[in-house]
C-alpha cells in the first residue's frame, strides 16, 4: 500500500481545515506584516505607484479586492509567467494578467542538485518576502519540496529559489523591475489578508501538441525526464479542465499523487 505525504501547503488558499488550526494563532489582515514591509522604501514607492492599477486589474475580473485566492503558473519553454485569482475555494479561477519571465538559465526539465542552473518543475508556494534583496524586491519559492528531495541530490539539492527582479539569474524567475514590483505588492496584499501559501506551479510547456511534438523528439532519450512530466502534465490537464487545483501530494518514491 503507497503511503502519500501530504505538503505542508494546503494548494487551495484559506482551506477549512487549514483556517481552523490558525484562527487562534493568526488575525487577518497581517498589519504586523505589511508594516514590516512598508518600512522599506522600496516597498512603500511599488506600493504607491502600482496599488491602484492592481485593484482595478482585480475588479475587472469580477475578483473582490484584496484577493486572498491567487495563483501563479510559469512556463519555461515560453517564458511566461501567470497570475490566477479566485473569490472563494468554491470558485473557479480566473486569468487575471501574463507577465514575461525575461530571462531563465538551464535547459528544461526539474531541478535536481546544487549547481545544475536549472529552474525548478512542479508545485511550490510562495515562502518568504525580501523587500531588500540585491535583485529589487524577491519572494522566495518553497524549493526543495517533498518530491525534490527524494528524486534529486540528498546532500546538496540546491535552494534560494526566488522570483525576484534585476532581469538576471542563475535558476530563479527575473522580471524587470517594473512587473516585479506589481508582482510583489499584489502578493504582499494576498499574503496580509491571509494568504500564507501562494501556490506557484511551474512547468517545462504548455502541454499543447506543438510543445508535446518538441519535449518528445528533443529529449526521446531521456526517460526519466519524460516520467516527471507526464507525472505533472496530470495537474496541468485537471486545471486546463476545470480552473481549479489539485491538493498537492506525494507518494513514497516522491512522485506527485494526483
Amino acid at each position: 500500500m503507497k503511503f502519500y505525504f501530504l505538503i505542508i501547503l494546503f494548494v487551495f488558499q484559506c482551506s477549512h481545515l487549514f483556517s481552523q488550526r490558525t484562527t487562534l494563532e493568526n488575525k487577518y489582515p497581517d498589519y504586523a506584516f505589511q508594516n514590516y514591509q512598508m518600512s522599506f522604501d522600496r516597498v512603500k514607492n511599488a506600493m504607491a505607484k502600482h496599488e491602484g492599477n492592481i485593484k482595478t486589474m482585480f475588479e475587472e475580473k469580477g475578483l473582490k479586492y484584496p484577493c486572498v485566492n491567487i495563483l501563479y503558473r510559469a512556463f519555461k519553454a515560453s517564458n511566461e509567467f501567470e497570475l490566477w485569482g479566485r473569490n472563494s475555494i468554491a470558485d473557479t479561477f480566473v486569468l487575471v494578467k501574463k507577465y514575461k519571465i525575461c530571462a531563465l538559465s538551464g535547459i528544461l526539465g526539474p531541478k535536481r542538485y546544487e549547481g545544475d542552473k536549472q529552474v525548478p518543475e512542479g508545485f511550490y508556494f510562495i515562502s518568504d518576502f525580501n523587500p531588500k534583496s540585491n535583485y529589487h524586491l524577491a519572494m522566495l519559492v518553497n524549493y526543495p519540496n517533498y518530491s525534490d528531495l527524494i528524486e534529486g541530490d540528498k546532500n546538496q539539492p540546491g535552494g534560494d529559489i526566488y522570483i525576484h527582479g534585476a532581469c538576471m539569474t542563475i535558476g530563479c524567475l527575473p522580471m524587470t523591475d517594473q512587473i516585479i514590483e506589481e508582482i510583489y505588492i499584489l502578493s504582499m496584499i494576498s499574503r496580509t489578508h491571509g494568504a500564507l501559501n501562494i501556490p506557484v506551479h511551474i512547468f517545462p510547456v504548455r502541454y499543447n501538441q506543438k510543445s508535446l511534438d518538441y519535449i518528445g523528439k528533443e529529449y526521446k532519450n531521456e526517460a526519466k525526464k519524460q516520467a516527471f512530466w507526464v507525472n505533472i502534465k496530470r495537474a496541468y490537464d485537471y486545471f486546463e479542465a476545470t480552473h481549479k487545483t489539485l491538493p498537492v501530494m506525494y507518494d513514497e518514491k516522491g512522485e506527485y499523487a494526483f
